[in-house]
């Protein structure tokens, strides 16, 4: 490129600047009408009107015009996404740090980012093992792939608007979809898979405080379930169902059939018919108890404050008693069908008595309480829950009426005898003293459970004993010990950071001391 050189006169004193351009150091163009010499050699140094003068020489290209040549500067590329990821993973950085002295260096040359950085690497590998581990134990649960995936997806969906970020519309919708997909891939509408689906949606519309749907959904699960037993038992009865309850597996014609006969030299075998891998029978007893457990469900649902249908519950919760205890007369009397199954434990049957026991205790017909919870007690195994049961008895006897019969029927593992109490009416004494026996019982029970069978129920049973004792022995005008046992409650709730004994106890001592 070619440059010419560029001189300028600049005066170092005095008020007046005078500067020349010349194109060469032999060009002396005119200051003013005066003439200014300057040495080519540069050694000396210029004067103008009395005035000392310096040149400088500058350099300037002498090319000119709109096609010159002008310096292009071209954006780089974006980086990959490749490029991102590795830069972002790139943790030579870091290690380098832990080298011989760089932790050392580091922490002494700037300590702040240096914790920071700490609880950032902390914060994001939280992050996120939390991840992996909720990726492997929900969202990739057995209870998920059981399922299609179509299925699987919107029940992931419908959860994670359940639990993780709850979305009521959002929520309505996944379940419905997941619901409509069963029927779409004919899946077995009775299946514990599916019915699960339903019941799952029940407690989600119970979360939220919609009672009235999920009594809905739950009524329609027992309606449906009730529908195919009926209908098994009139097949059955009039013989389009087998007895046995076996029912083969329909095969499709095989195409071949008629291509390929058999040889002659091969003796022709009939082929071993298959059958459906759940008995009919056994079928029947999944969905006949699924139907009292849901019955029970729904006695409590409408028993709720917030619904509050006594008639409605007491009916649901008798049908399921009902149903349960005739069941257990059936195969006591006729015994088990081939491949039918075990019925409903103890411990099943004894929840289902002990509920509709609630049910009748809030009606204040005790009468009709104490001998389910006789019954109860009787099928109870859980060390633990004896003694709520036993309290349950004690508060009953002492609510009851006196003078009113009471009649406590057989026990269902043994219909054949009869365990009926005296039909003469309690009297009050009578009436107490059972209800101060029990809650003995109870005490005595729930101190005595040890080890790894105790629990949070048998020392919250303690607490709820000493009240009881404490309201029986003020109901026989004794309130030296009401009084201590009341206070006694309240020390062991406060320890056992038991609110509601801490309560019940305060409330006994305030009526203590106003009626004394």
């Amino acid at each position: 490129m070619a440059a010419r050189q560029l001189h300028t006169v600049r005066v170092l004193r005095g008020s007046t600047t005078c500067q020349a351009s010349f194109p060469s150091l032999g060009a002396l163009p005119a200051l003013r009408t005066r003439q200014l010499q300057i040495c080519p050699q540069g050694r000396c140094t210029p004067i103008h009107d009395g005035l000392r003068l310096q040149a400088f020489v500058r350099y300037q290209s002498t090319e000119q015009g709109p096609g010159k040549s002008r310096p292009i500067f071209r954006q780089p590329p974006p980086p990959s996404i490749g490029a991102i990821l590795r830069k972002a993973f790139d943790f030579s950085g870091l290690f380098s740090m832990f080298n011989k002295g760089g932790f050392r260096n580091a922490a002494r040359q700037n300590p702040g980012e240096l914790i920071l950085a700490i609880l950032t690497l902390g914060g994001v590998s939280g992050i996120v093992l939390y991840t992996v581990y909720l990726y492997f134990n929900y969202f990739n649960a057995p209870q998920f792939t059981k399922f299609p995936d179509p299925i699987a997806k919107s029940l992931r969906r419908a959860l994670y608007y359940t639990n993780i970020k709850p979305d009521p519309k959002l929520a309505q919708k996944y379940y419905k979809r997941a619901l409509e997909q069963c029927n779409e891939l004919r899946l077995d509408p009775f299946s514990d898979d599916v019915l699960g689906i339903r019941i799952q949606t029940a407690a989600w519309l119970e979360g939220i405080g919609n009672y009235s749907g999920a009594i809905m959904v739950l009524g329609g699960i027992v309606q449906d379930c009730l529908r195919w037993v009926d209908w098994m038992e009139k097949g059955v009865a009039d013989g389009s169902l087998p007895k046995s309850g076996k029912v083969p597996i329909p095969k499709p014609p095989a195409e071949d059939q008629q291509s390929t006969p058999p040889t002659g030299d091969a003796p022709t075998e009939e082929a071993e018919v298959e059958y459906l891998p759940e008995n009919l029978w056994r079928k029947r007893n999944r969905l006949l108890a699924k139907c009292v457990g849901t019955s029970v469900k729904l006695g409590e649902l409408n028993a709720d404050e917030h619904v509050l249908q006594s008639e409605e519950s007491q009916s649901r919760l008798t049908w399921a008693v009902e149903t349960a205890l005739r069941e257990f007369k059936r195969r006591h009397d006729e015994g088990e069908k081939e491949d039918e199954g075990p019925w409903m434990s103890p411990t099943e049957i004894g929840g289902a008595l002990e509920s509709l026991a609630r049910n009748y205790e809030k009606k204040s017909q005790f009468q009709l309480a104490i001998p389910l919870l006789f019954h109860a007690l009787r099928l109870c195994e859980d060390p633990c829950h004896r003694p709520v049961l036993m309290n349950n008895l004690s508060a009953a006897f002492a609510q009851h009426t006196p003078f009113l019969p009471l009649i406590v029927p057989a026990p269902p593992t043994d219909s054949s005898q009869a365990d009926p109490s005296s039909q003469q009416p309690p009297s009050r004494e009578y009436l107490l003293q059972s209800a101060l026996n029990w809650a003995t019982n109870a005490y005595t029970h729930a101190v005595d459970v040890k080890g790894d069978a105790r629990t949070s129920e048998c020392d919250e049973a303690c607490a709820v004993a000493l009240c009881n004792l404490g309201d029986i022995f003020a109901m026989s005008g004794k309130p030296a010990e009401a009084r201590r046992n009341y206070e006694q409650c309240i020390r062991m709730s406060k320890e056992l950071e038991f609110p509601e004994g801490v309560k019940q106890a305060q409330a006994g001592l305030d009526r203590l001391g106003k009626t004394s």
